[in-house]
């Protein structure tokens, strides 16, 4: 690979090369520089895990599973095929600490058609759709305290409107695209604030739920007896189906660790730190949220966490402690952590777009960065799409589709251990897989068991996630015959 199209040094680092004045130098010589740290990299891991899905989903795993014992299996099981598959990309950044991450761990392993399917997937809604819903959710949550953004301005012919809550969600998008536009350093900032805030958040959320004021018949409710804890359903067929479904919503409000991978140009020592930011960010996170899950526990009934109005459980959870200041409270933590995480999201999103056009597969000019060495028509097109799925309303229904082929991008990516280390045993690994290959084995074992149990339990999400991936397949062969024929 030309080492000027990533505007790598043989080291596998980036700079910032100015001229002997100290000036910026034209953008053909400008390429993407080093400024995150061991620290900041983390904060990307966990704050773009971290959105609105802690604060809700519980409510539907219960409804699948019924028992305390299950829900806390549910996030144990989806915890450790987070951290499994987090060691294992920590390979690959070690091997290949480029901008894109895991568009270019496919592109090594399986070529261009492959990475382009992940990144046009990327593109079109996995980061977007995640931008657009956690946008929504902040708006949403902020209608507790702005109650604007409830409301309904009406616009257009034949009674097309637009909600305050849309707006605000667009808002948000163009606040944090414009802010990551003006350097690294801010989009560092803004992410390192809100990380550590959504994660003092839950911290709050577990004392206050566990240690200083824990609901008594809650805790006999779901802990008092084996059957209240382990729940009367069995351990059958028809059990494990639905114990495979609910950890979807496991598996999601723990996803998106892989995001730092993107940027792993822009970590000043990427072989070291992108790997170890990987283990520490998702551990903090699956231990907080386990631990997240025992409050809800002591605070509602099994019951009463899958009834949750709205399926806000953490809201829900906050009232039985100071009433309604809880659920404002909640608002103003789930505010917090829906920013954060949007923050990110744009943040590392735009990297892959970057590193699309660099490669000639999508539009050359979102390969170019501006003044403040950032990809800024990459932010731009990846903010205005996210917008209009904001606008549309529909981002949640993608996602919904495109959970199927997430997962097959996260089959394929860890498999690329094993291909790379047979294929290329030359490239130096600073890192090698923990547990290999006994453990990547058992992550592609366990998602590929999990895929077969969506395909049976919610076919109408699986099969149109396979074809969103698949419309790249006309567009990656046009635009490689358009740059053939240039």
């Amino acid at each position: 690979m030309d080492k000027s199209t990533t505007g790598q040094n043989p080291r596998g680092s980036t700079q910032n090369y100015r001229d002997s004045a100290g000036a910026a130098l034209p953008e053909a010589d400008r390429h993407l520089r080093p400024g995150l740290s061991i620290h900041d990299a983390a904060a990307i891991v966990a704050g773009d895990m971290v959105g609105s899905g802690i604060f809700i989903v519980s409510a539907d795993i219960v409804r699948h599973v019924g028992s305390p014992a299950a829900l806390l299996a549910i996030w144990i099981a989806s915890g450790l095929m987070t951290i499994a598959g987090a060691l294992a990309y920590g390979e690959l950044a070690a091997m290949m600490p480029e901008a894109g991450g895991q568009y270019v761990y496919m592109r090594e392993a399986y070529g261009g058609l492959w990475a382009f399917l992940y990144g046009w997937t990327l593109l079109l809604v996995i980061q977007t759709g995640t931008i657009a819903a956690v946008a929504v959710a902040f708006a949403r949550f902020g209608g507790v305290i702005w109650p604007a953004f409830g409301s309904n301005l009406w616009i257009g012919i034949g009674g097309a409107g637009l909600s305050g809550e849309r707006l605000g969600a667009i808002g948000v998008i163009a606040l944090l695209t414009a802010a990551n536009m003006r350097g690294l350093n801010l989009g560092r900032i803004v992410q390192n604030s809100f990380t550590a805030a959504k994660l003092l958040s839950l911290v709050l959320i577990i004392v206050l739920g566990c240690i200083i004021a824990p609901n008594a018949a809650a805790r006999i409710a779901n802990f008092g007896s084996p059957a209240a804890f382990f729940g009367t359903h069995g351990w059958s067929l028809g059990f494990a189906a639905a114990f495979g479904a609910a950890m979807v919503g496991g598996l999601f409000s723990a996803d998106a660790w892989a995001t730092v991978t993107f940027t792993a140009s822009e970590v000043r020592n990427p072989r070291r730190d992108v790997p170890l930011s990987l283990a520490i960010g998702t551990g903090v996170v699956i231990l907080l949220y386990c631990l997240t899950n025992v409050a809800y526990l002591f605070e509602l009934p099994a019951p009463a966490i899958a009834t949750a109005p709205d399926d806000r459980v953490a809201a829900a959870a906050m009232q039985m402690v100071w009433g309604h200041p809880g659920a404002t409270l909640t608002a103003v933590l789930v505010m917090i952590s829906t920013f954060g995480c949007a923050n990110g999201l744009i943040l590392t999103g735009a990297r892959v777009v970057y590193a699309m056009a660099r490669d000639g597969v999508l539009l050359p000019i979102a390969g170019r960065l501006n003044r403040a060495n950032v990809p800024s028509v990459a932010l731009v097109i990846q903010g205005v799409w996210a917008a209009i799925l904001a606008l549309s309303g529909t981002y949640s229904e993608l996602l919904d589709y495109v959970i199927f082929a997430q997962l097959a991008f996260y089959v394929l990516t860890v498999g690329a251990v094993f291909i790379l280390r047979h294929t290329r045993p030359e490239v130096p690994r600073p890192y090698r897989t923990w547990g290999y290959p006994y453990l990547p084995a058992a992550y592609i074992v366990a998602a590929a068991a999990l895929m077969i149990d969506l395909l049976i339990v919610k076919p109408g999400y699986t099969w149109p996630g396979l074809l969103i991936a698949l419309s790249g397949v006309p567009v990656y062969f046009w635009s490689t015959r358009r740059r053939s024929a240039a």
